[in-house]
């Protein structure tokens, strides 16, 4: 996933210097703001903010407290570079939360691991499933809110297992998180690996439900590469006995034996285009509907909610394998 690194800086010298330090790493993206453009900074909720404190005549604390101030970069890494000494001065900036204050004429080598070193532990904090490694509700909601401000097209895709507490009934939640790390690699594959896409997005929200963004509209292959994946891959996390069966029994509370069908993956898909929706309840409301459509689905499915503004969601019936509404 790519990095951007934005730098408050009214010149471009350091900007140049970074993207040099960096040439190797392309995953890191600087861009270069003017003191006035910080609020469209904080809007991309960027991985790193850099402030040249001798690039700009603004006080340096007030911009470090408005920066903590915005919700969505609450959490986001601050280094002031600055040729200003005095000891008073750099605990001034410190107290504003800046995670680092680095003395000019800069050491590039320091300048450089120093940056690798913050983004790398913010990568860790941020992941709050230690289960697969992938970011969690905080950073789900300030994904899609930073593609709304700034009105892009996207597309979301809510993505949950069918029958899976009833798999944990039989095999165990170890077998289960087993599930879960497996389906996580299948939805990074196909939104990763299989795609040039650098800014698309994976999340856990948590237990068997994931939400993925992708850059791009068209997304119904990589449903289908999920789905197909998923489903040639799932059967090894069965026994024969099952597989051959096609369903697994649990005793109920009455200790009376229930008949539940394999776990299977559905993805509810909303199509966001510019001003369709006003904030992520909204989007949030609508996935809900078409969540729901693709889990009365017998089997793995998606459904691709494709609805302009005022029209309607379908009824609820038992829609065919894959559904575009």
């Amino acid at each position: 996933m790519a990095q951007e690194i934005y730098i408050i800086d009214n010149d471009n010298e350091l900007k140049g210097k970074l993207v040099d330090i960096f040439k190797k790493e392309k995953e890191y993206k600087f861009k270069k703001a003017k003191i006035t453009e910080v609020e469209s900074v904080l809007k991309n909720i960027p991985a790193l903010i850099i402030i040249n404190e001798d690039g700009i005549q603004e006080d340096t604390v007030k911009l470090c407290n408005q920066i903590r101030q915005n919700e969505d970069n609450s959490i986001t890494p601050i280094i002031v570079i600055s040729s200003r000494k005095e000891k008073e001065h750099r605990v001034e900036i410190l107290k504003a939360c800046v995670e680092h204050y680095i003395k000019s004429p800069i050491d590039e080598e320091y300048l450089y691991y120093t940056i690798k070193n913050v983004i790398r532990l913010l990568d860790t904090n941020r992941r709050v499933s230690p289960l697969t490694g992938l970011p969690g509700n905080v950073q789900i909601q300030a994904e899609m809110k930073k593609r709304l401000l700034n009105k892009e097209d996207f597309a979301i895709l809510y993505i949950d297992l069918d029958n899976f507490k009833a798999y944990n009934d039989i095999y165990g939640f170890l077998n289960g998180d087993e599930i879960i790390k497996f389906t996580s690699r299948c939805i990074l594959k196909h939104l990763h690996d299989d795609t040039e896409a650098e800014d698309n997005f994976v999340g856990h929200i948590g237990g068997d439900d994931f939400v993925a963004i992708s850059s791009n509209i068209d997304c119904e292959r990589i449903c289908q590469d999920i789905v197909l994946e998923f489903e040639s891959g799932v059967k090894k996390y069965f026994n024969e006995e099952d597989l051959e069966k096609g369903y697994l029994e649990v005793p109920n509370r009455k200790c009376i034996l229930e008949q539940f069908p394999l776990t299977t993956i559905s993805i509810g898909v909303v199509i966001v285009d510019k001003g369709r929706f006003h904030n992520v309840l909204e989007i949030g409301e609508v996935a809900a509907q078409v969540k729901h459509l693709a889990k009365v689905t017998p089997g793995s499915t998606y459904i691709i909610d494709r609805r302009k503004n005022g029209e309607d969601i379908p009824k609820c019936e038992i829609p065919k394998r894959k559904r575009t509404n």
